[in-house]
C-alpha cells in the first residue's frame, strides 16, 4: 500500500527535530454544496531542523517515531 503524502504549512518549529504542519482540505458540504475548509495539524519529523514557520512542505506517512509523530517531512515547495 502506498504511503500518503500531504501538503501543508509549518505553523510551529519550537520542538527539536519536529515541526507542526497544518494541512487544509476543501470539500463540498453534503447538503448546501458550499465549499467548506477544514484543517488538521500533524507533527512531522524534521531531522536537521531546516524548516521554519511559514514554509510550505510535503509530509509522508512513516512508522511511529514517538507518541504522536507518524509523519516525516519529504520536501519544501518553492
Amino acid at each position: 500500500m502506498p504511503k500518503r503524502i500531504l501538503q501543508g504549512v509549518v505553523v510551529s518549529d519550537k520542538n527539536d527535530k519536529t515541526v507542526v504542519v497544518r494541512v487544509e482540505r476543501r470539500f463540498a458540504h453534503p447538503l448546501l454544496q458550499k465549499t467548506v475548509r477544514r484543517s488538521k495539524k500533524y507533527k512531522a519529523h524534521d531531522e536537521q531542523n531546516q524548516y521554519k514557520i511559514g514554509d510550505v512542505v510535503s509530509i509522508e506517512e512513516c512508522a511511529p517515531i514517538s507518541k504522536d509523530k507518524r509523519w516525516t517531512v519529504v520536501s519544501a515547495q518553492a
